[in-house]
């Protein structure tokens, strides 16, 4: 599919999804097959650089020791030293931590000790500090460029079936910035699967409340139906 294709999606997309009293998201979900997950090599998992920002700001928490602590609060949104990881020792506390934030950068010297007192938590949620990502910095990092930089990131991942699902912006964005965010991940993931885009079974683009318009080369098509592999419940996590 070529970058048109995308963009007559997303044109589509804006026409068919009811306005709301709130900004919504526009999430990607592509559905793969002939994929075996069982298999460590027909898993997705990578982080990539969107050519444009998501539409809305990315909540970054520091995890940081004494050579970052000052950086850290000023350009990063809740810096946490290595001397108030004491603080976090309630599950709950670190559940409204993992929450709140979209991505957490760690100092790398400390990933053990973040690891004992995070780990648990932060795991499971997919917000451990992730070298893919760059959150895994020395402690001469400059924090700026990766804040940056995670503004457009994006995590592409299979879990438990074979589908990706993403947010790749926001409808109040331009259609041709949302079209591009939308080909470049696409792109991505072709590019990581055995059989590059023979695996791919289709591609969705939708609103948060909004009903899924399938990207195709012959045009978008309103999806009226729950696809086996992305099922309504599905598309709205």
């Amino acid at each position: 599919m070529d970058k048109s294709a995308f963009l007559n999606s997303i044109k589509k997309l804006k026409e068919v999804s009811p306005k709301r009293e709130f900004t919504q998201s526009i999430d990607l979900i592509v559905n793969l097959k002939a994929i075996d997950l069982k298999k460590p090599e027909h898993k997705v998992d990578i982080f990539i650089t969107l050519p444009y920002s998501k539409g809305k700001p990315v909540k970054i928490c520091g995890l940081v020791g004494n050579e970052l602590a000052t950086q850290s609060k000023t350009v990063l949104d809740k810096t946490i030293t290595n001397e108030e990881f004491k603080k976090y020792n309630e599950k709950k506390t670190i559940k409204k931590l993992a929450s709140e934030f979209d991505f957490f950068v760690a100092q790398a010297n400390l990933m053990a000790q973040i690891a004992t007192v995070f780990g648990k938590t932060l795991g499971p949620r997919g917000k451990m500090p992730n070298p893919k990502a760059g959150c895994v910095v020395p402690g001469t990092a400059q924090l700026m460029p990766l804040k940056e930089k995670l503004q457009k990131t994006i995590h592409l991942q299979t879990k438990n079936e074979a589908s990706i699902k993403a947010s790749i912006g926001v409808e109040a964005m331009n259609d041709s910035d949302l079209s591009e965010n939308a080909f470049s991940a696409v792109n991505s993931i072709i590019h990581v699967l055995p059989q590059e885009q023979s695996n791919i079974k289709s591609v969705i683009l939708k609103t948060t409340m909004g009903p899924p318009v399938i990207v195709t080369e012959h045009g978008p098509k309103l999806k009226t139906e729950p696809d086996e592999k992305a099922s309504k419940s599905e598309i709205r996590k």
